[in-house]
């Protein structure tokens, strides 16, 4: 999360506009946006891997499911690949990720993605982004969420879209046979 990340910014499709943004140059420019990606990942299990910010993080100790800004150049798809993997230490390929849906939220377009894995691999975090990562229940995500651990943005995006994330848990883990 390096205040020097440049951006994409887009219009509300999610279409780059040719304009570029810092990260450390505050917000994109009302009426722009940036993609978000995130991924829900899916055990064999039937459990998924949450993540707890880092506490110099904004947002700090809440928990999430590892996301961040797609950089320049980026999908929405492979910017969620690149952020499981320096966030939490797991390889997934771009084609295993299934969407889960779109929050257009203020100055970012949130994509929210599913995607399973073999078993329950220990996560390898990154603490300058990461201080704790577990496998849990979409019960005991659904109990955080309510219980305000969650961090914020995650409201709205759980408010929206939480009926069909059960809908592509049960899915991606039902493809992996």
């Amino acid at each position: 999360m390096a205040d020097d990340e440049i951006w994409d910014v887009t219009d509300i499709q999610g279409t780059p506009t040719g304009t570029l943004h810092r990260r450390g140059d505050g917000p994109v420019p009302a009426g722009s946006f940036h993609i978000v990606a995130s991924v829900c990942v899916v055990s064999s299990t039937g459990r998924v891997l949450m993540s707890r910010r880092a506490a110099q993080k904004d947002y700090p100790l809440a928990w999430e499911f590892p996301a961040g800004s797609a950089l320049r150049g980026e999908s929405s798809r492979r910017g969620a690949v690149r952020e499981v993997d320096e966030e939490v230490g797991l390889v997934l390929a771009p084609d295993d990720l299934v969407l889960v849906g779109r929050v257009v939220e203020e100055r970012a377009l949130f994509d929210l993605w599913a995607a399973a894995v073999e078993g329950e691999p220990t996560p390898w975090i990154d603490p300058e982004e990461v201080l704790d990562a577990e496998w849990a229940t979409l019960d005991d995500v659904r109990r955080r969420w309510e219980d305000g651990a969650f961090a914020t943005p995650w409201n709205a995006r759980f408010a929206q879209l939480w009926d069909v994330l059960i809908t592509r848990v049960a899915e991606v883990r039902g493809a992996q046979g």
